[in-house]
């Protein structure tokens, strides 16, 4: 039988409660899920590649299943090369799915084999996204409602 293994990627910046939430529900879908932070040079993040890592390695350390890798270049290709079946997406709004089925509709033109899945985000952290966290640290408010109990960002 076939290893079902799927691609969570983003970029993490912070994670938050809902990516976590999300995760979960894609890793019980497949048997290995592997977290794809993404690294976008074009894109200026606001925090290192390797503390995103670093905190959603420590998210999910209890979670075997789950592996944590950062890889370039376009999503599909990465699922490609990790033998992936699948690539999951979080939807909070019908904005987010809007962006995210071009994406997808675009990913399946470029390789047919590689499905993606959406999943809706829990009610209660559909408002949650990384920007509006960013934004919370930057004022100096408190975001531990917002991310795993797990990691500790160092605020500025």
């Amino acid at each position: 039988m076939k290893n079902k293994i799927g691609i969570f990627p983003g970029s993490f910046d912070p994670i938050t409660v809902g990516h976590k939430d999300v995760i979960l529900k894609a890793a019980e879908l497949v048997d290995r899920l592997i977290v794809g932070i993404g690294f976008n040079s074009t894109k200026k993040h606001h925090f290192t590649i390797d503390e995103r890592e670093k905190w959603v390695k420590k998210t999910f350390i209890n979670h075997s299943a789950i592996l944590v890798k950062k890889y370039e270049g376009l999503t599909v290709d990465f699922a490609r090369k990790e033998n992936a079946q699948f690539i999951f997406r979080g939807l909070r709004s019908s904005l987010d799915f809007e962006y995210e089925k071009q994406i997808a509709e675009s990913n399946n033109i470029i390789n047919k084999k590689i499905e993606t899945i959406f999943l809706l985000a829990h009610n209660k952290y559909a408002m949650i996204s990384s920007s509006i966290v960013r934004e919370i640290i930057k004022n100096k408010g408190n975001i531990d409602e917002f991310v795993p109990i797990d990691i500790n960002i160092s605020r500025p």
